[in-house]
């Protein structure tokens, strides 16, 4: 009996802690970097996780700025950490996901507008978001510990919508801030494609994921109104195991669109690529490390989006019926 609870604690582990807290390595820097790799997988219906990432970003737009207003000449860098909560629930049988994420750091910055120039430092709290991920498409949402074992994703198609709350600090006579003083979210469709085996060390998937960002306008921005077109996202990932505990992906995103007017004078659409890699290592069944870096490749001319990105995020994840399993091993 023992033999066997423990067969099955470590198997439910490796596909269910394992699988959900990759979830959240990457939701905070959406804006510059896209969701990441293996986001969009799923895990056992209960699971929840908490995530700690470490941001070091920079370029010539504010990196938490979701809509990327490019400010030609501008450098900014920031060093950011983030908290948050992640928890898998089942939705009319279908799997899903509810997440909230907060930022917190500083950013610097130098930037000219309208020919006058900014400098300066930002510390606090950025806007918190919040994310609710329901997957429409592929396998039902995996209830128990048999389910689990049997889990393939196939092909798999989600709904996403995120919301950020405007209560980051902001300052409305600089253009170097936290908080960005309007509501801004987006909807999305990520897809999901195993390919080959679905065995721990063998996996290999291409993941995709369109998405649209809308934003409302920002009545106080420097004493003016800015107003953001939406803004559209493409990104895409190819994942390999390497080993059991230790995978990696490549990854592609472009922005377009997304023109930002201050006071009717009309800025630039984003039209950007970024290339990048991550590298994940499964620590135990509870904790996982990443490591991601990202930049963006065709940023020659001036009006082009400049931005590096290096993330290290470090994932605790928990489900109680695995943990009570845990326990009975150990008695």
């Amino acid at each position: 009996m023992k033999n066997y609870i423990k067969f099955i604690t470590m198997r439910a582990g490796n596909f269910s802690i394992a699988l959900v807290i990759v979830m959240l390595s990457a939701s905070i820097s959406a804006h510059a970097q896209g969701d990441g790799a293996r986001f969009y997988w799923k895990g056992l219906m209960g699971t929840n996780a908490f995530p700690v990432i470490v941001n070091s970003m920079g370029g010539n737009a504010n990196p938490l700025d979701p809509a990327q207003t490019i400010i030609p000449g501008s450098n900014f860098e920031s060093t950011m950490s983030m908290a948050g909560y992640a928890r898998m629930l089942p939705i009319l049988k279908r799997s899903a996901m509810i997440s909230v994420i907060v930022p917190m750091g500083r950013i610097a910055g130098e930037a000219s507008l309208n020919g006058v120039d900014f400098s300066g430092t930002a510390r606090g709290f950025g806007d918190p978001q919040l994310m609710l991920d329901i997957n429409v498409i592929g396998p039902k949402a995996i209830m128990n510990i048999p389910g689990m074992l049997r889990y393939k994703p196939g092909f798999s198609v989600d709904i996403l919508g995120s919301l950020a709350i405007p209560v980051g600090a902001y300052d409305n006579t600089s253009p170097i801030n936290l908080g960005q003083n309007r509501w801004y979210g987006r909807i999305g469709a990520p897809v999901v494609w195993q390919i080959g085996q679905w065995i721990p060390g063998k996996r290999t998937t291409f993941e995709m994921l369109p998405a649209v960002w809308f934003f409302a306008d920002n009545t106080d921005f420097m004493g003016k109104t800015m107003a953001t077109k939406p803004k559209y996202q493409l990104e895409a990932h190819l994942t390999r195991d390497f080993m059991e505990r230790i995978w990696g992906s490549l990854d592609v995103i472009s922005y377009t669109g997304g023109i930002s007017t201050i006071d009717g004078v009309e800025g630039s659409a984003l039209s950007n690529l970024g290339l990048g890699g991550t590298l994940g290592y499964h620590i135990n069944d509870n904790m996982q490390l990443f490591l991601s870096y990202s930049t963006t490749v065709n940023d020659n001319n001036p009006e082009d989006l400049k931005m590096d990105q290096f993330r290290f995020t470090l994932l605790y994840g928990w489900h109680p019926l695995i943990e009570g399993m845990r326990r009975l091993k150990g008695e």
